[in-house]
């Protein structure tokens, strides 16, 4: 369990900034409004200039059905009459979506293509990653209410959260699973404040921007240079239902990080110092028990794997890629193992987490990556919310960093689009 034998600590480091409660949220917001320009689509006028290009109707483009999902764009499939060559006597047909074994018909919302708010979406389709970004936090926000609700009767959510981290820790150290835990969370934390202040400083300082406005800025970065707009979608739905899983983990098994533990098991609260809390890490909506499993680290599992991808190594394992190892490849391939080591440390450091908390994220982050397509059974909601909002979903700048149109050759009735 917790060590209380261990050297009382002379320093602490510094806290975090105590500007944190409100430049972080500017950051962030910086970050936001830069990727809607940066990823937006360009020659093309909201106000219906130079949109010559296309993107005035859905039927200019095809994406496969079976290669779209409940956030990516045109999963519609072409009629029979049109395969055939023939004009549909519908212009908006239905679209036929695919739900566990069934396939049912939902409302095709391309005829709103031409309404405002639907042309500022094609201008700037970033806005649609925000939206879902919204809707991780409103779930989230959830958590704390449900999981107060659903604990046992006449006992408190506070002392069964207590509880469970006693349990992890008499796992973690008190029983065979020892072996994989041989270094104590209390021995690690008391290692940087027992004479490596300048380390817990930084822990400090970083612990709430390598996880709000770090993995907002990733998915900025990502969108923009995945080689299409499905390999942004894989991550992104992999980290959405790693977060979903966390959500349900949070609700059913509160779990009280090592922080809030009892000063006997010497845990050191080192992040919230001198009441410099970030914004991220307090207030009403934030469920301070809800360590199991750590999102700091399902966000940065994925994005070490989204790192190790783009350095195409694994391409070069496989025989996929031949061309030569650049020094970008070799930065983003130590990129993806410095990035979550770094943020293990720092989770682990400042006594929010368990290594426990982390290996349940890594699990629960490879179960996503292989089950994330479990986000098709939402399509015909999102057609719905379309139809009901009366607006035409935006086609994804992703892998088309110009924004423009070209003509596949090998099918002049079609376009797609290509990075220029």
């Amino acid at each position: 369990m917790g060590s209380s034998n261990n050297t009382t600590p002379v320093d602490l480091g510094k806290p975090q900034f105590a500007s944190h409660s409100w430049v972080e949220p500017i950051i962030v917001l910086s970050i936001m409004f830069s990727s809607l320009y940066f990823n937006r689509r360009r020659n093309y006028s909201v106000f219906g200039k130079n949109n010559n290009n296309g993107l005035s109707s859905s039927h200019q483009l095809y994406v496969k059905d079976e290669e779209a999902d409940a956030f990516d764009p045109y999963s519609e499939r072409e009629s029979d009459d049109q395969v055939r060559g023939q004009p549909s006597p519908n212009p908006h047909p239905p679209k036929r979506r695919s739900c566990l074994w069934y396939t049912v018909q939902t409302p095709n919302s391309s005829r709103f293509a031409r309404h405002f708010h639907s042309r500022i979406l094609q201008k700037f389709p970033f806005l649609v990653e925000m939206f879902y970004w919204v809707m991780n936090y409103l779930f989230y926000s959830c958590t704390k209410a449900v999981s107060q609700s659903l604990s046992p009767a006449g006992r408190d959510v506070v002392q069964l959260a207590q509880d469970h981290a006693m349990a992890v820790l008499n796992l973690e150290h008190n029983s065979f699973f020892s072996i994989f835990f041989p270094i104590q969370e209390s021995s690690f934390q008391a290692f940087f404040i027992n004479g490596h202040q300048g380390w817990m400083t930084f822990f400090n300082r970083i612990y709430s921007l390598v996880h709000i406005p770090g993995t907002v800025a990733f998915l900025s970065w990502w969108y923009y240079s995945a080689p299409d707009f499905e390999t942004f979608a894989l991550v992104r739905r992999t980290m959405t239902l790693g977060n979903f899983m966390a959500f349900i983990i949070f609700c059913f098994w509160p779990l009280m990080p090592p922080r809030l533990l009892p000063e006997t098991f010497g845990f050191h609260d080192t992040v919230r110092q001198e009441h410099a809390e970030s914004v991220w890490v307090g207030g009403k909506m934030v469920n301070q028990l809800a360590a199991m499993p750590s999102l700091h680290f399902t966000y940065a599992f994925c994005v070490g794997c989204t790192f190790f991808y783009h350095s195409g190594v694994l391409h070069r394992l496989f025989g996929k890629r031949t061309s030569r190892v650049t020094l970008k490849d070799i930065f983003m391939f130590i990129l993806g193992f410095i990035y979550p080591l770094l943020v293990l440390c720092v989770i682990v450091a400042t006594a929010n987490h368990y290594w426990l908390d982390a290996t349940v994220a890594t699990f629960s982050v490879t179960f996503s990556f292989f089950a994330n397509r479990i986000w098709l059974i939402l399509l015909p909601l999102e057609d719905m919310l379309l139809w009901v909002l009366r607006l035409e979903k935006p086609v994804p700048t992703t892998g088309n960093r110009t924004g423009q149109q070209v003509e596949d050759e090998n099918s002049p009735d079609r376009f797609e689009y290509r990075p220029l």
